[in-house]
């Protein structure tokens, strides 16, 4: 393995392509200290990133950057091989940012936010197939919001928002899923669902993941106790995944599928025990 300063992460020699690549990256907002200063982070195929730091320490800041919100002062951005600003292909990644970076008057339905995962930004708008419709449902399903699907964005607390925005990102079977803190105001017993599910989408699919949390003991107990590099007051935590994609279904929706039933067996569960 070989170590490099400022970020890039430590693994094997048998690992596949890079999704992101940062080189010597540096960001200040206008009239601001600099908050990221020379990054250098490379991420493969199959990773799973797990991203801690304090608050100031740049870590939705890098999430941006890495997915065309904001534009560095300085160093190269790419994604799968490609530069940014050449990058075409945003099907396949999936983004949930911070609940709080939401516009809660955006006048959307939740069925429409969560169907608009299935648009490139280079297709707005396109003909949905019954396939699509379909896909839309089994994500709602997934995460408990299908009764809420013809409610406004804005009316919703911030627990069903972050869940409209996870249904959003996964709709469309992502190559690269970044995820800015994306259990924030979820009950414990969905976060834990949630985790489980991301495990086996990546162990069993060729997804990679890069996810902030602040969850330090959920990251350990998958990507290990000790960051494979750090840059500033950021920890990057690495796993990654050697398995074969071994599952029948090659469609994220079983899933999905799975964890809404997984949830519901649990509270069946609790339910018997309470009335016993």
């Amino acid at each position: 393995m070989e170590q490099h300063s400022g970020g890039v992460l430590e693994r094997g020699a048998d690992c596949h392509q890079d999704v992101i690549s940062l080189e010597n990256v540096s960001f200040s907002y206008q009239g601001q200290r600099q908050v990221i200063d020379g990054l250098n982070l490379t991420v493969k195929e199959r990773d799973f990133v797990g991203l801690i730091g304090s608050n100031g320490a740049g870590k939705t800041t890098l999430m941006r950057i890495i997915v065309g919100l904001l534009k560095p002062d300085g160093g190269s951005v790419r994604l799968f091989g490609q530069p940014i600003a050449e990058f075409k292909d945003w099907n396949r990644v999936g983004y949930v940012p911070q609940k709080n970076s939401f516009n809660p008057l955006f006048p959307a339905t939740v069925r429409e936010v969560v169907m608009s995962g299935l648009y490139g930004r280079s297709k707005l708008f396109r003909r949905l197939t019954k396939a699509d419709y379909q896909k839309g449902e089994d994500a709602m399903h997934a995460m408990g919001i299908e009764e809420l699907s013809a409610k406004r964005i804005g009316q919703l607390s911030g627990g069903q928002q972050q869940r409209v925005f996870l249904a959003r990102a996964l709709i469309n079977n992502p190559s690269l899923l970044i995820l800015d803190e994306p259990t924030v105001g979820i009950d414990t017993e969905t976060q834990e669902s949630f985790f489980h599910m991301i495990k086996h989408m990546h162990q069993h699919h060729n997804i990679t993941f890069l996810m902030v949390s602040h969850d330090l003991d959920m990251i350990r107990s998958y990507l290990g106790e000790r960051p494979a590099s750090e840059y500033g007051k950021l920890k990057f935590y690495l796993k990654h995944s050697h398995d074969l994609q071994d599952c029948v279904e090659s469609d994220l929706t079983h899933s999905l599928r799975g964890l809404r039933q997984q949830m519901e067996s649990r509270k069946e569960v609790v339910e018997v025990g309470n009335f016993r």
